[in-house]
């Protein structure tokens, strides 16, 4: 069988020839709620396993399949599997359209379209129609009808699709604040500040993933007083392929307090492939209201995966004449991949260098200046992490910070 992905073709530049949908009986069908039981993933070949059918969930509503026809079912059902959703099964227009708007994603056979059309559903995000026959010009047609965002055509459109799948799972509707943290140059405190905005997320309450992309920074999870707890580490995910699970990721991961993370062991591990790097970010991003990414100041694959999904990248830099001319190659580099870099000026300043002459030469944005930590070193020794002190000066920095990104404090 032939077929082509969403992205090739668009449901309004169909043929608007009529065509005839199948005959059914409604009567023959029953509403089908599909739950996969003692449900196992396949074997990955990933130390991340995928997350049970329903366990990702958070959005409420399940997604709805809605066909008549018994083989695209099943392999409806083959890729829900795969994507650990468990959907809503009906073949009847009227069971769909009750169902519509509480549905986290909604897929129409093209054997019903028609039948769907003529029950004229709310207009709302998230309706695919799916069908298998890439030279149906009326498919496109009812597309339009039905409000369908795209057309998927199977098989083509497969790994798509479990996208769609496995994101309604998840509750995928919302993505998480990402916020990368760069040195100026090295010793510029950009890990204890990256560690310190993970810690006063999670004091307010957010989902919070703190992610080392330095493996020669010595490893967060020692900055964090996480070292000596058991989870993964970033050479357990190296040879991972393919879709990380969010929930499935947050559960594997060292957790300090309610903060989760993911650094290095102590192996000779170096190295984080880029597509390693994208699945577990955009999986931290599913399931976190708040991301923080620790990386180096050169650009390799993971790194450039990483700027580009930042919602902001913090540049820091140390007070200093010298370190100013090193951090200027280093936003050079960062202002190529990320939209909304900005510096934080760590202090004290030897010579009495403002802040914001220091943002001014390097062409960025301020966001703010950071007074010297009273007694941080000591802490750091003993497994405090920073920024646990709502009154210190990293705390106010970052509790500021994340006010302007809108990471709220939730309700106790």
């Amino acid at each position: 069988m032939t077929g082509t992905t969403p992205h090739d073709r668009d449901p309004h530049d169909g043929n608007p020839r009529d065509g005839n949908p199948p005959d059914w009986d409604p009567r023959d069908w029953h509403a089908r709620d599909w739950d996969a039981g003692d449900w196992i993933a396949p074997d990955t070949g990933s130390a991340v396993v995928q997350d049970r059918p329903g366990q990702g969930s958070r959005s409420g509503g399940r997604p709805l399949l809605v066909t008549a026809d018994e083989a695209l079912l099943d392999d409806l059902l083959r890729l829900a599997t795969v994507s650990s959703a468990s959907p809503e099964v009906v073949p009847d227009a009227g069971a769909a359209v009750r169902r519509w708007l509480t549905a986290s994603l909604v897929l129409v056979g093209a054997d019903v379209a028609d039948r769907v059309a003529v029950m004229s559903p709310p207009r709302r995000p998230g309706v695919l129609l799916v069908g298998r026959d890439l030279d149906d010009a009326t498919v496109w047609r009812r597309a339009v009808a039905i409000g369908a965002e795209h057309v998927v055509l199977l098989p083509d459109g497969e790994p798509w699709l479990v996208d769609r799948l496995a994101d309604a799972a998840e509750g995928g509707g919302r993505e998480a604040r990402t916020v990368a943290v760069v040195g100026g140059r090295g010793g510029a405190g950009a890990t204890v500040l990256a560690a310190a905005l993970a810690v006063a997320s999670v004091r307010r309450g957010s989902r919070t993933m703190l992610i080392d992309g330095d493996p020669l920074g010595g490893g967060i999870d020692l900055v964090v007083g996480g070292e000596d707890l058991a989870g993964l580490r970033w050479p357990d995910l190296a040879a991972t392929h393919g879709r990380v699970g969010a929930d499935a990721l947050r559960s594997a991961l060292p957790a300090v307090d309610d903060l989760r993370v993911l650094s290095w062991d102590r192996s000779d591990s170096l190295t984080i492939p880029g597509a390693t790097m994208r699945e577990v970010l955009a999986a931290g991003r599913r399931g976190s209201d708040l991301v923080v990414v620790d990386l180096p100041r050169r650009v390799d694959a993971a790194v450039e995966e990483t700027l580009t999904r930042a919602t902001t990248t913090l540049l820091v830099v140390p007070a200093e004449v010298r370190a100013t001319a090193a951090a200027a190659r280093v936003a050079a580099a960062l202002t190529l991949a990320c939209a909304d870099v900005r510096v934080v000026v760590r202090g004290p300043a030897p010579s009495g260098l403002d802040g914001a002459v220091i943002a001014a030469s390097l062409g960025l944005p301020l966001a703010g200046e950071l007074a010297a930590e009273p007694r941080l070193a000591e802490s750091l020794e003993r497994g405090e992490p920073p920024g646990r002190r709502a009154r210190g000066p990293l705390a106010r920095f970052c509790d500021r910070f994340l006010d302007e990104l809108g990471v709220r404090e939730r309700a106790a």
